[in-house]
């Protein structure tokens, strides 16, 4: 089934199951009230008329009452949870078609730097749309956890070694046809997700240091005293004896907490209000760890939430058993249990004892779900796009990036053209020359979206793409600045630079070949010295060895000696033709061999009314 086709149906059955939970649910709500009402009523009259059945038969209906909230409660999430899918499968439409403004954009918090300022936006994740509004990160986006966001986010900004990039490859091939899997995952991952700054919090407790383990004999002072005080008073209530053998313990129980109590709030404050974040992290890593798995890289995430009784989601319910046991310390009870057992003392070195077992672990487990779901959305996107291809990534490719009807990710299936592109080997470039809106542009940023795509271990938008390790490197979307009193042509030249200082250390740090993508260069000085200039720049990075593509309107600019043997020339051109409103403008957006032989800025001054 197309994918059209599949979230269209699931939309739809997704959405009838939602409303019959809903009216379920209400119909119950109905019922809660009218059994409430039949509680107090034959409640209110037993005790009235003095009628022992009536007071019975309203303790039987409470019991139904609480029963009927019991159930109503899992409706709500049987509800819920339909409402989750079908919204999930309703975003999926919105991916097919592209449609940002309906299409959610998840994405990480900020990181803020030590002064408080939001970090500096990478310069090539700007210019290819990695991140932010109608983005790469925006069409990824199905993750539900900031972990899972994040996790995303670095595999666009941080390429992996081709090595990852086939384990990767291998699990997005098996999650890719599990559509139940991955709506599951992200149902209960919301739920988890919403509460993850929490779970931050507790990952810190978990690795701290323990103060109780680390005095057994108070803890056997602690056992001992309870389990003797508790055998003074059965002793004394049985009439084995008529002294208070008690008393004593219970001296002892209040010096010890009086001592050490308030050591032991501070652990318990770290379990309080625990259950619901420890019930959504366990339901979530129960369903990845339960999951069938093939691939090498789904089996080492499952390997990293544990297996058999140390499994993530049996260690988080043991410790929401603790956590209950934490929560009778702001009970009214509280202090003849604790003055009687010394109950903190026993629920912290049973929480600290899991700490020191499993407490390691706790971060790990939040990772592994950070990573299965990015490859999920990997998998997502090559679900949705089964003309896609799987790109090889591999030195043994060669040292130049090959690409058979290659189009852009993030346009509209109908609206994407596609091109057979090729740049490289080292010392050429691809110089791509056209007039304005022909498509240069696009093309540039089709090949740095593909690569950042093929890198991460995701599907790519071509029949065919063959690439080495990369490095990129671009310059598009430079901006001046007037706070920092930096001119467009000075903001140039500090992008040029970085790109320079980059092909230059690649060799010396033995690291991936770069590819720089330089859209129409230094563009804030004159026509002479901009030739000249442009010209030095992408001659050095030939000599460098790094491989590339430039577009520009300037068709002299491989005239020069320097460039002349270096450039692989291509271009796009336009067609004029006489419409129903008189002369139009039209792209094939087909990249040709050779040269641009046409130009464009007057006809387009002319069909915006401006003077020629």
């Amino acid at each position: 089934m197309q994918p059209y086709t599949v979230y269209t149906e699931r939309v739809a059955r997704f959405a009838v199951l939602r409303d019959a939970e809903a009216a379920r649910w209400g119909r119950v709500a109905n019922l809660r009230l009218l059994m409430a009402l039949a509680v107090v009523a034959a409640a209110g009259l037993g005790w009235w008329r003095g009628f022992p059945p009536l007071l019975w038969l309203a303790a039987a209906l409470a019991v139904a009452f609480l029963a009927l909230v019991a159930y109503h409660n899992r409706l709500r999430a049987r509800r819920d949870c339909f409402a989750t899918l079908h919204a999930l499968n309703v975003e999926g439409l919105a991916r097919l078609r592209r449609d940002w403004p309906a299409l959610p954009l998840r994405q990480p918090a900020a990181t803020l730097s030590p002064a408080g300022s939001s970090p500096p936006v990478d310069p090539t994740a700007l210019d290819l749309d990695l991140l932010g509004q109608s983005s790469l990160q925006h069409l990824l986006g199905t993750a539900r956890t900031p972990s899972g966001l994040a996790t995303i986010q670095r595999w666009l900004l941080h390429p992996a070694p081709p090595e990852t990039v086939l384990r990767r490859q291998l699990a997005v091939a098996e999650l890719a046809p599990q559509i139940d899997l991955r709506d599951d995952v992200a149902v209960l991952a919301g739920q988890a997700g919403e509460s993850q700054a929490r779970y931050e919090r507790f990952a810190v407790w978990a690795v701290g240091e323990p103060w109780l383990l680390r005095m057994p004999a108070l803890i056997w002072v602690a056992r001992l005293s309870a389990a003797l005080l508790v055998a003074g008073v059965v002793a004394q209530a049985t009439g084995l004896t008529a002294l208070p053998l008690w008393a004593p313990f219970l001296l002892l129980n209040m010096l010890l907490t009086a001592m050490f109590g308030w050591r032991s709030q501070e652990t318990l404050a770290q379990l309080y209000d625990r259950a619901e974040l420890l019930a959504a992290y366990a339901a979530v890593f129960e369903r990845v760890a339960a999951a069938p798995a093939e691939a090498d890289e789904l089996r080492r995430l499952q390997a990293q939430l544990g297996s058999d009784a140390q499994r993530a989601d049996r260690r988080l319910r043991r410790l929401s058993l603790i956590a209950a046991g934490a929560e009778l310390s702001r009970s009214l009870l509280y202090p003849a249990l604790q003055f009687g057992l010394l109950w903190s003392f026993h629920v912290v070195a049973l929480a600290e004892g899991w700490r020191r077992v499993s407490g390691a672990s706790v971060r790990p487990w939040l990772d592994a779900l950070g990573e299965w779901e990015a490859l999920a959305a990997l998998a997502a996107l090559r679900h949705d796009n089964p003309g896609w291809s799987v790109p090889v990534v591999s030195a043994e490719a060669g040292p130049q990036l090959s690409a058979r009807a290659l189009g852009h990710p993030l346009l509209p299936p109908e609206r994407c053209v596609t091109n057979d592109v090729s740049i490289g080997p080292p010392g050429s470039f691809l110089l791509i020359t056209g007039s304005n809106m022909s498509g240069k542009s696009t093309l540039l940023r089709a090949v740095g979206v593909n690569a950042v795509l093929a890198q991460a271990g995701a599907p790519v938008c071509a029949a065919e793409l063959l690439l080495p390790p990369l490095t990129l490197a671009t310059s598009m979307r430079v901006q001046d600045s007037l706070a920092q009193g930096v001119s467009y042509f000075m903001a140039e030249l500090h992008r040029l630079k970085a790109i320079v200082a980059t092909a230059e250390a690649a060799p010396q740090a033995g690291g991936p070949r770069v590819l720089y993508l330089l859209d129409e260069i230094l563009h804030g000085t004159n026509s002479a010295e901009r030739l000249v200039a442009a010209r030095r720049v992408i001659g050095h990075l030939v000599h460098l060895g790094a491989i590339g593509a430039v577009s520009t309107h300037d068709l002299a600019l491989a005239d020069g000696v320097e460039l002349a043997a270096s450039a692989q020339l291509a271009h796009f051109s336009e067609q004029f033709v006489e419409g129903p409103a008189g002369l139009e403008m039209r792209f094939d957006y087909t990249l040709r061999p050779g040269l641009a032989r046409t130009t464009n800025a007057l006809k387009l001054m002319e069909l915006v009314g401006l003077p020629t």
